[in-house]
């Protein structure tokens, strides 16, 4: 009789998550709808550094020690390796101390060709962030992302990106004038960062400082669940580069801004409360493999299916004001208990291993 009643608390429990999934998913104006940045032991993420040419060897430098450091924190924390991370850096340098984390050149054939190789490899489902180091310029069509030789615009990016219909894409863009190019990109299922809010903040950003220390060691975990969303890295530099610039008794020349619902208007304080900032928060960098590290195949499905239910809750933590509040709380308290039983049967499975 228990074992029955039991079974019906479950059966009741599936209903009403399949319930809760299906209010969620019959706006299509909400973009959480399409099931973007659905992380799954299957799918595989990939990460692409471009860094263009400057000026002066300060410049220079600070521009390879970012690349170099966001390269190496990418593979040593985040589980990306050597076939999952791009690094197109200036003319390609092939001498020099770290050089062998260079891929080749950041030109248009180098972009063109790492897109090509790119797209003959990727699954549907996988997730690939681009970051964007060195200098902008100009603004609306004719905005461009300094590389080697002809420059490349906003628009003709947006129409490499658009073969990846079947990818989750995050754009990192901390050049300087930054935001044209970044509108550009702009898309439903999107997540783009500009370090910048318009043409005339010409002057290099340090955001790209402070967005790859929110990476560095997890620094940008805000809510303690050991990841680092793209609404937590962007709230970490964002809140740092602030207060640089008022500890140096300085106007800041760099306002960063967030747009994740394709409207390519940048909101620079972007909460789950707001248009901008709910599909960042379940963008996230690192790979279930290297969480997973070592452990079963019944460990990573379960903990797929954590990352999973918690995404869940912050879909529906977004959303609350879409519901009655009976509704919002029972559908929370079904994904609630789900979550607590799934990490339960981890634990157990950690546990078990740890002991053999």
């Amino acid at each position: 009789m228990k074992t029955k009643f039991i079974s019906f608390q479950l059966v009741c429990s599936c209903f009403l998550l399949f319930l809760a999934a299906d209010i969620v998913a019959q706006d299509s104006k909400i973009v959480e709808a399409n099931d973007f940045f659905l992380d799954s032991p299957d799918s595989t993420k990939y990460a692409v550094i471009m860094v263009g040419p400057t000026v002066g060897d300060e410049s220079k430098s600070k521009f390879r020690q970012w690349a170099f450091s966001l390269h190496d924190i990418l593979a040593r924390d985040y589980g990306y390796s050597s076939e999952t991370i791009s690094l197109l850096f200036d003319r390609g340098e092939s001498q020099g101390a770290g050089a062998e984390r260079i891929d080749g050149a950041c030109d248009l054939q180098g972009i063109q060709q790492q897109f090509a190789s790119l797209k003959s490899v990727v699954k549907t489902g996988d997730q690939i962030t681009v970051f964007l180091m060195g200098h902008g310029s100009g603004e609306e069509e004719e905005a461009k992302f300094n590389i080697v030789g002809p420059d490349i615009t906003g628009i003709q990016f947006a129409e490499i990106l658009d073969g990846f219909e079947q990818q989750d894409i995050v754009i990192v863009n901390t050049t300087s004038a930054s935001f044209g190019f970044s509108a550009s990109l702009s898309s439903e299922g999107r997540v783009v960062i500009s370090s910048t809010r318009s043409a005339t903040e010409k002057y290099d950003p340090i955001f790209s400082r402070y967005f790859i220390e929110a990476l560095d060691n997890r620094n940008g975990d805000r809510d303690k669940n050991s990841r680092v969303s793209m609404l937590e890295a962007f709230n970490y530099a964002k809140s740092n580069v602030e207060e640089f610039y008022e500890e140096q008794g300085r106007l800041a020349s760099e306002h960063a801004g967030l747009d994740d619902n394709g409207d390519a208007l940048f909101s620079l304080n972007p909460t789950t409360a707001e248009v901008d900032g709910r599909l960042a928060e379940i963008a996230y960098i690192d790979t279930l493999i290297d969480s997973s590290a070592g452990l079963p195949t019944a460990a990573v499905r379960l903990k797929g299916r954590m990352q999973e239910l918690e995404r869940s809750v912050f879909i529906l933590r977004g959303r609350k004001a879409d519901f009655l509040e009976a509704d919002y709380w029972q559908q929370m308290e079904v994904l609630l208990i789900d979550l607590a039983r799934a990490t339960g049967q981890f634990n157990e499975q950690v546990n078990e291993q740890a002991t053999q």
